[in-house]
């Protein structure tokens, strides 16, 4: 009992280390605080629930395609050449049968949310698949990758509205635009490699010094898009959506001061961490306003 224990435990390890769980804390809070800013009190549980489920379900299926096409590239890459399938550690069958789990539990998922969900499924599924395969063509393939998260953040909207809103693009643009400017970033550190094997980004195509400049200019249309969202919802909300917003900008501000042309060592911290901080803070300083604004009425 104790090694079959064990094997389970080894096997969800490696499977969140496949499909990077630890990056869901960078889509998932926008998606609920979109849920959040497009009700007037709180969304329906079972809505948030299925929206939660959907967003795995997308997230390991846009992984496992991500994983499987680039399984040859990252076993060039020193910087992704342990992972678990350049590595060995899962094979092609492991990751196939997770891919289409989650592409399973996608489309369920979504059979119980509004109908204008289940409308937009296939432009979902062709954001997620296409994302992997555009860096091989295009520098735009960062702007792809905000898409698939800015989309996830429109579609917790449409759940729960059950109809089309422009203000969801809005919100959803911000999304788009803070995603594609820290993964500007973050593809600095393959500059030498993309460039070798051909495949394109911002800093491969432009140079670092270049790209982080589009990265500035990326999170600057970030902060424009969520000051046009607070106005289009400013009946409801109160002041702490822009002391959010406030926090935002001075996080943003950090992060591109820990990168430098002459120095990529502190890529990773602006990554992951403050990127991290920059979801959950948004989140709850958005659920904070909806307490405030419920208990001043």
């Amino acid at each position: 009992m104790t090694n079959w224990v064990q094997a389970i435990r080894q096997k969800t390890v490696l499977y969140s280390e496949f499909v990077k769980l630890e990056h869901t804390l960078f889509a998932l809070p926008f998606a609920l605080s979109a849920m959040v800013l497009a009700s007037r009190a709180w969304p329906d549980p079972a809505t948030v629930f299925w929206v939660i489920v959907a967003m795995v379900g997308g997230r390991t299926y846009a992984m496992g395609v991500n994983r499987i096409a680039d399984a040859a590239l990252d076993a060039q890459n020193p910087r992704t050449k342990d992972r678990p399938l350049p590595s060995g550690r899962m094979d092609e069958g492991e990751a196939w049968t997770l891919m289409l789990s989650g592409l399973l539990v996608l489309i369920l998922a979504v059979t119980f949310l509004p109908p204008i969900c289940f409308a937009l499924l296939p432009v979902a599924w062709w954001i997620l698949t296409m994302y992997s395969f555009t860096k091989r063509f295009s520098y735009l393939s960062h702007a792809v990758l905000g898409l698939a998260l800015g989309a996830s953040a429109i579609g917790g909207w449409l759940a729960v509205e059950g109809q089309w809103s422009w203000m969801a693009v809005l919100f959803g643009l911000a999304v788009l635009f803070w995603v594609a400017g820290f993964d500007i970033i973050y593809a600095c550190l393959d500059t030498r490699f993309d460039r070798e094997v051909g495949l394109q980004s911002v800093p491969a195509r432009f140079g670092i010094p270049t790209a982080l400049l589009i990265s500035r200019l990326c999170h600057g249309a970030a902060l424009l898009f969520l000051v046009l969202t607070g106005w289009q919802v400013v009946g409801h909300l109160s002041g702490m959506y822009w002391l959010a917003v406030l926090l935002t900008t001075m996080m943003l501000i950090y992060e591109h001061q820990l990168v430098k042309e002459s120095d990529l060592s502190r890529v990773n911290e602006a990554f992951f961490a403050v990127n991290g901080l920059i979801s959950m803070a948004m989140f709850l300083m958005i659920i904070l306003d909806r307490i405030l604004l419920l208990w001043r009425s």
